[in-house]
């Protein structure tokens, strides 16, 4: 096998290996996958040049910084386009088994992102000159820029730039806070490029005008072996560095602590992340203002317009930016599965935990399992497809901690004041008899109503009722087998409201118990808890989803369009519901609740075990 090397100020870039759109999983949807790399070929311009500045990034500390690429090509054509490429050296010699090629030479990493060479110069295609901008994150290894012509679908390497890199590429980055165990535990999980070997990872934190402790963070990682299949363990590979978790315990409730990472080199030296905060949660059934945030199907998307950033996720970064902007008025936050649609491409994973690091340093950010993290053939998910791109779960059981008995199944309950939420899984089996049914009974069968009144169910897939397009066709109304075992446990524990992703919409039904509306209500809701409302908050980013013709008459609100819902707790009496678009952030569905005690403990249809007059 031949190896190419390139010379003026880089050592080596080969041409890659990428997953063709024809051969794209779950349609293709992720970027990545429409370019044809496979059938790349060398095409070396002399008079070529790629010049990317500054070449050290991040002086100041900074874990995020616009890099310049100038591009000068004696042969421009309109499909010609950059590809950032992390680590900036590739050796054929270092392809995995699984990467069969006819063609040499060979890399086998796929590209971060890419953009036409046209989408910032409207003039290359006739004088072959432009200037780019991409945003950087620090990723843990340096970069370089490959200019291709050919399009996506016949790509040829013209020229290759200079290496740039992070000042220290190996820095702690991105915290996500999530619940722990106990509800006066906060967990915090980052990514570094420092092994066991190499460190000792802990959380400097304290009161925020207290004194400060350290509490030490566990360590995982992961092997090109880990994966499933490809793309994840072939092109999409990238080395996901380390994971570290540390526990913050015996929190006071609502107190504000600050905290930073930290890592102490074994020669004595000690390497920080810049300073956070946040606050502790309420003491389970505390009677204060809570608010929570829920969605799903968010995945990412590129500020600098990488990646067909229009045509992929074009709602994601306006989900993100509107929770940000609304994030002192926010307490906790659950998204609901399909997280980064990194469908194998694990640098995406990166991509993601720095979009959403404004949100996940401060509040508590709470996932769920969904297919795109999840299935993978003779993998034990409930569904045999390839919508996790060989992912398999790994990335989402490393990358975000949940307070799970056993985070290889993604099903835990959480408690947050006067709420109780339960988490399922749908990626594994949840019909009557399994392991997963007896969790969401026992975890509905613990709320304390009287102390906390409201309670949530949540899972990524439909189990409940919802008139998209794909679930209308089907006659279904939601996933198969999904109510059959599910909706007496609704019925008997009185859930409030069940929430869903997986359909790209916005859906609000009736309170309602065996396909039936048991309230006329649309917009208050008082007394007797006697059904259960379904939605679905699938609008996080993702594409659209279109609903079916037909309007079923349990459906009350519909919305094609990004958005997420905002759940405000006043009291133990009194929940406000709303719709929130993404683009804007303007309301356009709400409803109110208002109940006693008593009203949830009052028997209705299949809720109450048989009495007897005796005395």
């Amino acid at each position: 096998m031949r190896c190419f090397t390139f010379e003026s100020g880089v050592a080596f870039l080969l041409y890659l290996l990428l997953h063709s759109a024809a051969g794209g999983y779950a349609g293709g949807v992720q970027p990545l996958s429409n370019v044809a790399i496979h059938k790349a070929r060398l095409a070396l311009e002399d008079a070529a040049y790629v010049k990317a500045s500054p070449v050290r990034l991040g002086l100041e500390g900074e874990d995020t910084q616009w890099v310049t690429v100038e591009i000068v090509n004696p042969k421009p054509t309109q499909d010609d386009w950059i590809g950032v490429f992390s680590p900036a050296k590739f050796n054929s010699s270092n392809c995995p088994a699984e990467n069969k090629q006819d063609e040499v030479p060979l890399i086998c990493s796929a590209p971060i992102k890419y953009q036409f060479a046209n989408y910032s110069n409207s003039n290359y295609a006739s004088n072959g000159r432009g200037q780019m901008r991409f945003l950087l994150i620090n990723q843990r290894a340096d970069f370089s820029f490959g200019l291709f012509g050919g399009g996506l679908e016949n790509p040829k390497l013209i020229a290759i730039s200079n290496v740039i890199s992070f000042s220290n590429p190996k820095a702690p980055v991105y915290p996500r806070l999530a619940l722990g165990k106990s509800w006066n535990e906060m967990t915090v999980t980052w990514t570094s490029g420092y092994g066991t070997n190499e460190a000792l990872p802990f959380v400097e934190w304290g009161p925020k005008w207290g004194s400060l402790t350290r509490s030490p963070a566990g360590t995982l990682t992961f092997n090109r072996g880990s994966m499933c299949g490809s793309p994840a363990r072939t092109y999409g590979w990238r080395d996901p560095g380390f994971i570290h978790t540390s526990f913050l315990k015996e929190l006071w409730p609502n107190a504000e602590y600050t905290y930073k990472l930290g890592h102490q080199l074994f020669n004595g030296s000690y390497i920080w992340s810049k300073t956070y905060s946040f606050q502790a949660s309420p003491f389970p059934g505390q009677n204060s203002v809570q608010q929570v945030i829920i969605f799903g199907d968010m995945g990412k998307a590129e500020r600098d317009g990488s990646n067909e950033f229009n045509n992929y996720q074009p709602g994601s970064l306006n989900t993100t930016d509107m929770i940000v902007k609304d994030l002192d008025n926010i307490d906790i936050v659950f998204h609901i599965g399909d997280i980064t649609y990194a469908n194998g491409y694990l640098s995406q994973w990166d991509q993601f935990t720095a979009q959403v690091e404004p949100i996940t340093s401060r509040v508590p950010y709470m996932v769920a399992s969904g297919n795109h993290e999840r299935d993978w053939p003779n993998t034990g998910s409930f569904y045999s497809t390839l919508d996790s791109g060989g992912e398999c779960g790994v990335l989402a059981e490393t990358m975000y901690y949940v307070p799970a008995e056993n985070r290889a199944k993604y099903w835990y309950s959480t408690d947050f004041g006067m709420f109780h939420f339960c988490i399922a899984d749908t990626e594994q089996d949840w019909r009557e008899g399994s392991e997963q049914y007896k969790f969401i009974e026992q975890c509905l069968a613990s709320a304390d109503r009287k102390h906390q009144p409201w309670l949530i169910f949540i899972a990524h897939r439909v189990l409940g009722y919802s008139s998209g397009e794909g679930y209308a066709s089907e006659g279904s109304y939601a996933e198969p087998m999904g109510r059959e075992s599910l909706q007496k446990l609704w019925q008997k524990y009185r859930v409030d409201i069940a929430f869903y992703g997986h359909v790209h919409n916005y859906e609000r039904t009736c309170p309602i118990y065996q396909n039936q509306c048991v309230n006329n209500g649309v917009s208050h809701y008082s007394g007797t808890m006697n059904g259960t409302i379904h939605v679905v908050a699938g609008g996080g980013g993702s594409h659209l989803s279109n609903f079916g013709e037909l309007v079923p008459s349990w459906s009350l609100k519909r919305d094609v369009d990004y958005g997420f819902v905002k759940l405000t707790a006043f009291n133990h009496s009194s929940l406000l519901f709303e719709y929130k678009r993404s683009s804007d952030g303007s309301v356009h569905d709400s409803f109110t609740i208002s109940r006693d005690y008593r009203d949830v403990l009052a028997c209705v249809h299949d809720s109450c075990s048989p009495t007897t007059l005796a005395t």
